[in-house]
Parts: C-alpha cells; sequence; structure tokens
C-alpha cells in the first residue's frame, strides 16, 4: 500500500468539505458533481442532499435486486413499463415488489454509502450543476455538513482496525487454509466465494449487491483475522476532520462494583486504662460484611 492516498487530506477534499457546506448554506437545489476517483454527484434541494449517484458504490437498483424482492426480469419489465424510468418507483409499488417506505430505505442507504465511496477516493475538483436530476431521491434530505461526517466518521473507523483496506486498492484472496465456515457469518461466506486475488472491495460489493462501505469493513476484519489474505501491506489511513468535527457521541463506561474482600481485626491500646487492649473485629452477616464489633483483652464488649 506503498503511496496510498491521503484521503480527507488533500486540497480536493477540502474542497469538497467547503462547495457542501456553501450549497447547505445558499439552500441550493441542483447538483454538485465531484470529479475525481471514483467521483459523483451530490443532488441537494433547498441546501439538503436528497441523493448521492457514484459509479463507486451499487445504486438503489442493486441494492433493491440483491434484496430478493425482485428478479432480473421483472425489472427490466418495469423499466420497460414505465417508460426507460431508471427508477420506476410507482411500477415497483403497483405490482407489490416493494412498499414505499421499504424503498425509502433502500434509497437512503443508497446516498450514505456513495457518499462514503466519493470521500473515500481523491478528490479533484466540485462544480455546481443547477441542472442535474436525480434518479431516486428522498423525501426528506440530509445536511451535507452532517453527511460528509458520517462519510468521515466511517473512514476513521475503518482506519482505526488492524489491517485498513480502501475499496478500490486492495485485492483479497483466500488463504491456503480454511477454518470450518461453520462459524462465519452469512457476509463472510459470501465473500470468500467472489474473492480471487483481483477484485477490491468496490468489486466485491457490486458483485454481491451490497454496500461498499460494509463491504470494505468487513473485507478489512476478515484480513485482520487471517480469513483472507493480501499482499499489500497495512498502512495508517490519514482522515482529516470536516467542518463541525465528527458528530460521535462518546459514552463514558460505567464505574466497575465495588470490590469486598474480608477486612482484618484492627487491634489498638486504650489510653484510658493501661495494660487494656481493644480490638475491632468484623462481623459477618448472609449478605457480606455487617460492620465491627469490639473485643478488650480478647472479650467481647
Amino acid at each position: 500500500m506503498a503511496g496510498i492516498r491521503d484521503s480527507l487530506g488533500r486540497v480536493g477534499h477540502d474542497l469538497l468539505a467547503t462547495a457542501l457546506s456553501a450549497c447547505g448554506r445558499e439552500e441550493f437545489t441542483g447538483g454538485l458533481r465531484v470529479s475525481g476517483r471514483p467521483g459523483g454527484i451530490f443532488h441537494l434541494r433547498g441546501g439538503l442532499v436528497v441523493a448521492v449517484e457514484s459509479p463507486g458504490a451499487p445504486g438503489p437498483e442493486a441494492l433493491l435486486l440483491r434484496s430478493g424482492r425482485i428478479d432480473g426480469e421483472q425489472w427490466a419489465d418495469l423499466v420497460r413499463e414505465s417508460g426507460g424510468s431508471c427508477w420506476p418507483l410507482d411500477g415497483l409499488i403497483a405490482h407489490g415488489y416493494a412498499g414505499a417506505a421499504q424503498l425509502r430505505i433502500v434509497c437512503v442507504l443508497a446516498l450514505h454509502d456513495a457518499a462514503f465511496a466519493v470521500v473515500a477516493g481523491d478528490v479533484d475538483d466540485c462544480e455546481r450543476a443547477p441542472d442535474a436530476e436525480p434518479l431516486a431521491p428522498v423525501r426528506l434530505g440530509e445536511s451535507p455538513v452532517r453527511l460528509l461526517q458520517d462519510a468521515t466518521r466511517k473512514l476513521a473507523a475503518i482506519a482505526a482496525l488492524p489491517h485498513p483496506v480502501r475499496p478500490d486498492r486492495e485485492r483479497p484472496r483466500p488463504p491456503a487454509y480454511l477454518p470450518d465456515e461453520a462459524g462465519l457469518g452469512s457476509l463472510q461466506r459470501e465473500l470468500l466465494t467472489h474473492v480471487d486475488g483481483r477484485r477490491t472491495a468496490r468489486d466485491l460489493a457490486f458483485r454481491t449487491g451490497r454496500g461498499v462501505y460494509p463491504v470494505t469493513a468487513e473485507v478489512a476484519r476478515m484480513l485482520a483475522e487471517g480469513l483472507l489474505e493480501c499482499a499489500d501491506i497495512p498502512v495508517p489511513i490519514p482522515v482529516r476532520l470536516p467542518p463541525g468535527g465528527l458528530a460521535v457521541t462518546r459514552r463514558e463506561p460505567a464505574p466497575a462494583p465495588p470490590q469486598f474482600t474480608a477486612p482484618t481485626a484492627l487491634p489498638r491500646r486504650n489510653p484510658g486504662a493501661s495494660g487494656i487492649t481493644e480490638s475491632l473485629v468484623p462481623e459477618k452477616s448472609g449478605a457480606g460484611w455487617k460492620g465491627f464489633f469490639r473485643l478488650r483483652n480478647g472479650t467481647p464488649k
């Protein structure tokens, strides 16, 4: 991984943060086209992001087909019925393939995943495209700054793993010896059927119809656990915070309960009576140590 790109640390990513913040302040409606690798376009309505499209992440169509609610042939029929629409929303609902709420969730997931793909890559320039129209917009948009913070938080989470990877960089392969697959999760088993030393995490996301972020994170974990191998040496991924920092709430751990051990007798000399000694001896009850009672010259008092 020598020469790994400095995501969110270069001028281009500062341009992205500045451009998105300006779109939010000005309540811009239209597209913000991001050139780079993989690049993409942020669609805004009244300063809120309603869709993000990028060649670096599967869109809502791929996520919906992956869900098994509709197959490729049925999808092609819907596209023809809608006159070539890339997102035949009305037909999906009318034919009962998915409900309106389910389709909204798919669009939100695709929006956040595409934003992560753009942030995790290279950004060369940002340019407004007022006439750009989104394919599958969400009804309630996302704040541009909060969307960028969320993408940066995900990148930071991957960078903190023992074997960080980029969506379009490393090309994992199966290890020479695989452990018993009975203890593997469904995503792990699915990835193992597709890794071949040529596909990146982005390629695997498109291959499986899953989000590029969860696939990238799982590939990093599998590399750390020895479930995958990679010729590249893990190098820390630098992450630069966008304006406003990361929107992360940290919960302080609860204090550990006190640990009690059996106390011992505390001898002392009574200053008022020469030669007389007193001791405080622990008195035990069923629930623990109840307290102390006195012994004077070895006799309870």
